[in-house]
């Protein structure tokens, strides 16, 4: 079912108004709709054509982001688009997916998955189209507004020279949104975009997680502790590992032998990293000897 929020509604992003004359007049959405979804959104953009280290990046920054609170929002588009909103839901965070087509379409249709995987773990879809509308050349740059809209900083993760990535972080400028870059091998045809924005100066080159959650003034510590009190993480942990020990396996794989939705598997193995006790490879989780 989609739902409608006009500009002059209290429940429209309160950042997202702040664009202007940019922001959309209404925003169509699907998924349980709460308010607090929209108070820490980092948006993690990048290069559809993705490399094994783009992707590994993503997964490891995502994690420990969406476990610490912060809701990644980016545009469901293959590539980093689609590690980044997966990483999310894997890591029990929640995730906001901007279309740039109409409401009811889902664009890439193969990734029907994820879509529901997006609303079963809380996240939200989010369009400034109605019913069925395809999407058009145009539609995909005024997209990228609404992904630096709603969020509070940027995170480049691979961008080529002419990326589409680069309209995203140009309008983080123009709303002074802050802007993060992951530094790539220079060997890369895709680090070609993120060296552009180091120069440019406008961009803080992005290390650790650590740097988003002190600027999102998060506590890393604080948010661990009390998801792993909720969620009595240590019983869990010991399934996970029971099976793990037998052989590696996919985070669905784990989630069917242990009766347990993927979003709270996820989650936990998430922490699970962070401690250093399992690691991640080819889609599959290795305990770590």
């Amino acid at each position: 079912m989609q739902n409608i929020i006009a500009i002059n509604s209290p429940e429209y992003p309160a950042l997202l108004k702040t664009i202007g004359k940019n922001a959309p007049k209404q925003l169509y959405y699907k998924g349980k709709r709460d308010k607090s979804i929209f108070e820490n959104c980092l948006a993690v953009v990048g290069s559809r054509r993705m490399t094994i280290y783009g992707k590994q990046i993503t997964q490891k920054l995502v994690t420990q982001l969406a476990v610490s609170g912060i809701t990644i929002v980016s545009g469901f588009m293959y590539g980093i688009d689609v590690a980044a909103h997966r990483a999310a839901v894997e890591a029990g965070g929640r995730t906001i997916a901007v279309m740039p087509c109409g409401i009811d379409r889902v664009h890439p249709e193969y990734q029907t998955k994820l879509y529901d995987e997006i609303l079963d773990a809380k996240g939200l879809i989010i369009s400034e189209y109605e019913g069925d509308a395809m999407p058009a050349y145009w539609t995909y740059p005024a997209r990228n507004r609404i992904v630096a809209g709603l969020s509070k900083a940027v995170l480049v993760i691979e961008a080529g020279e002419k990326s589409g990535s680069l309209i995203t972080a140009h309008l983080a400028e123009k709303f002074k949104r802050k802007l993060f870059v992951v530094p790539g091998p220079l060997t890369s045809t895709l680090s070609a975009g993120i060296c552009q924005l180091i120069r440019e100066g406008y961009a803080d080159v992005l290390t650790r997680a650590e740097d988003i959650l002190e600027f999102f003034k998060i506590s890393k510590s604080f948010i661990e502790a009390g998801s792993q009190h909720k969620l009595n993480f240590s019983g869990l942990e010991n399934q996970i590992i029971n099976q793990l020990k037998k052989e590696p396996m996919e985070i669905d794989n784990l989630a069917r032998l242990i009766g347990l939705p993927v979003a709270e598997i996820g989650k936990t193995l998430s922490i699970m990293q962070l401690k250093n006790l399992l690691f991640e490879e080819g889609g599959k989780y290795f305990i770590k000897s």
